[in-house]
């Protein structure tokens, strides 16, 4: 039904946001980038709850001697993906000069002029090097306040040639990333009652795609009025991101908007759709969105974790032949998923709903 070609739609060519927050005088923001298309969408968001914090998982305890210790923070991973859908990595032992040296290696890739980046742009969404601004300028009515470099870094490592060193760090900061999701996935695996390889192996991971996806929102005059990224859920399984000490990422909870505060060295993982799907919805993908400011910029690098892109994803037959239930997913391979999303304008959960029975 989806096909994977070259042939999607190109992107249509603009300046940065970064070039535009540098011109001259900009007091207003162009009519084009006022969000206006759901009221919903700028609900303000709150600082959650003591008693509902978001879930903290400690990641050392995954490779505990005490069983005791090993239940518990497999019990609680489960419990993070069913409940918030998102949880908070400590202890991961990616060392923090290097997640401080990839945050720096894709600050120096926007600041490089415009006819440097103009080089990778890309003319096509599945290009596996790609840069430009908002998410689908060629389909979405409304702009974002961001720009963004994609990178597929796995199973065929990409990665451009400018800045200096940029390659070298993303490769051996994508290569511990992988191994941190991969980790997680097989306490993931546990937490559902499977065998703590099960995912690893139907989702064929050694393969997995990985994409390295860096953005920057420059401070914003009417930072009310846009969005950085709107409410939407992640393809994937995983996805771990880091940032550069500025806020602006906001989780979909009980119906309410939550603040993510994050601790110092730590992942912030959201639970993507194809954990949904294969789950059979035991686990939910969060709805997610970056807000903006008026101050300073903010610069995230997400590294999305998926199944290889030949894998059909669908229920897990295990928990389907355990539970006696119905799927409540159809299976599509990941990636015309993946077509699918990134060819779309991104609201909420509209191409999860594509795949619901």
């Amino acid at each position: 039904m989806y096909k994977w070609t070259a042939t999607s739609t190109p992107q249509t060519k603009m300046a940065s946001i970064k070039a535009l927050t540098e011109s001259p005088g900009l007091t207003s923001i162009p009519s084009s980038y006022t969000f206006i298309q759901n009221p919903n969408d700028h609900q303000a968001a709150s600082d959650p709850e003591p008693e509902d914090s978001i879930p903290t998982i400690d990641f050392s305890l995954l490779n505990s001697s005490n069983p005791d210790e090993r239940s518990k923070v497999i019990r609680d991973l489960g419990k993070a993906c069913r409940d918030w859908g998102f949880f908070m990595v400590i202890n991961h032992g990616v060392e923090e000069s290097l997640m401080e040296r990839m945050v720096d290696a894709c600050k120096r890739f926007f600041d490089l002029t415009e006819e440097e980046k103009k080089v990778f742009e890309g003319k096509h969404v599945l290009d596996p090097i790609r840069c430009g601004t908002s998410f689908n300028a060629s389909v979405e009515k409304v702009l974002l306040w961001r720009d963004f470099l994609k990178v597929f870094v796995h199973p065929e490592f990409h990665s451009p040639n400018k800045p200096t060193g940029f390659s070298e760090i993303s490769q051996e900061y994508c290569k511990r990333t992988q191994e941190v999701a991969r980790k997680l996935l097989r306490g993931i695996s546990e937490s559902l009652g499977l065998e703590s390889s099960n995912i690893d192996k139907a989702m064929n991971l050694d393969s997995g795609f990985q994409v390295l996806i860096a953005n920057l929102y420059p401070p914003c005059p009417q930072p009310d009025l846009v969005m950085g990224i709107p409410p939407h859920s992640d393809h994937g399984l995983l996805t771990l991101l880091t940032q550069n000490g500025i806020g602006g990422l906001q989780l979909l909870h009980n119906g309410k908007w939550v603040n993510v505060n994050a601790l110092s060295n730590s992942f912030l993982v959201n639970t993507g759709d194809h954990v949904e799907i294969l789950s059979n919805g035991k686990y939910k993908s969060v709805v997610h969105r970056a807000v903006v400011n008026n101050k300073i910029t903010r610069l995230s690098l997400a590294i999305a974790h998926g199944p290889s892109l030949d894998t059909v994803v669908s229920p897990a037959k295990e928990l389907i032949d355990n539970e006696g239930e119905a799927p409540s997913y159809l299976g599509m391979k990941y990636k015309e998923y993946l077509e699918l999303q990134q060819s779309n304008p991104l609201h909420n959960k509209t191409c999860l709903d594509r795949v619901r029975i």
